[in-house]
This record gives structure tokens, C-alpha cells and sequence, in this order.
């Protein structure tokens, strides 16, 4: 059987993931979230997604970190480097996780969104402008709504499981 994957994401007002290279709010919640679901699993990013994190959290701890970057010599201490989603998923695959997460941006998300089996938004009830955006998730089947709570930061937000429609 193959190691299923999961998309995981942090979404405004009209789909907006990222502007200028980074997230334009804070919810540290989101964080925390992001961190429980994707401990112990590896974690496939983009080159600008991973380049979007501070220093000190590069790589993600606890993680398996690959890299999809068409750079053929690009290398960062702590990550592994793919040239394709695919190569990346080979490579994350190697250790028989539970799951591989897909962590962005906008372009990978697409990509795997044919091959996802499962979605975990956090919608951020936020308008914002941006430049990055999510892959249209209409087709998906709510597993789990979680209710609306108020960040720390002000922000409202919640959970949602999406599944691939049967």
C-alpha cells in the first residue's frame, strides 16, 4: 500500500496562503496545529516555501524536510533536495511514514492535490491581499468542521478535515 498524503495549509478570505514570500497574519494556534499534524512525518516544501521560514526553524524539527526546487545545486543543511513532487514523495516514502504532508506553496499544492487524500485547512476569517493561493478544494467532502475560536493575536479561525469525495 502507499504511503498515503495529506495537504496543509492556513487560508484567508479568498484563498490567500502566503504574500511577498510569507504568511500575513500570525495565529500561533495554526502553528500548533501544523506542528502536532506533521511531528514525526516527513514534509515536502517548495524551495520559496522553505526559504519563507526564520532561520531557527529551518529545518523543521522533528521532521524529515525534502526540498522540490528545479536548482540542481541547491542544498540547505538539514534538508534533502528533489527535483520533482514525485522524487520527493520516492524519497519520503523510503522510510514507510504513517504519512507524507505536503506543506506548500501554492504550485505543489496543485500538483498534489490529484494524488491527496486528505486536506487540513485552518481558515482564517481574514481579508488580506496576497499573492499565493490555495488549489480549489469545492470538490472535497467536510470530514470535520471544527468551530470557529479566536486566536490570542484576535484572529478567528478553525479547523477543517477535507476528504477526497468517494
Amino acid at each position: 500500500m502507499t504511503t498515503p498524503v495529506g495537504l496543509v495549509w492556513a487560508e484567508a478570505s479568498g484563498g490567500v496562503i502566503g504574500a511577498d514570500g510569507g504568511m500575513p497574519w500570525h495565529v500561533p494556534e495554526d502553528l500548533a496545529h501544523f506542528k502536532s499534524l506533521t511531528m514525526g512525518e516527513p514534509v515536502v516544501m517548495g524551495r520559496r516555501t522553505w526559504e519563507s521560514f526564520p532561520d531557527r526553524f529551518r529545518p523543521l524539527p522533528g521532521r524529515r524536510n525534502i526540498v522540490v526546487t528545479r536548482r540542481s545545486d541547491w542544498s540547505a543543511d538539514g534538508a534533502e533536495r528533489a527535483s520533482s513532487l514525485a522524487e520527493a514523495l520516492e524519497l519520503a516514502r523510503a522510510t514507510a511514514p504513517d504519512r507524507v504532508w505536503v506543506i506548500g506553496g501554492g504550485a505543489l499544492f496543485r500538483e498534489a492535490m490529484a494524488i491527496a487524500d486528505r486536506l487540513e485547512v485552518t481558515e482564517l476569517d481574514l481579508v488580506v491581499d496576497g499573492d499565493t493561493f490555495a488549489p480549489d478544494r469545492s470538490a472535497w467532502d467536510i470530514a470535520d468542521e471544527g468551530a470557529w475560536a479566536t486566536s490570542r493575536t484576535g484572529i478567528r479561525y478553525r479547523f477543517l478535515r477535507l476528504t477526497r469525495p468517494a
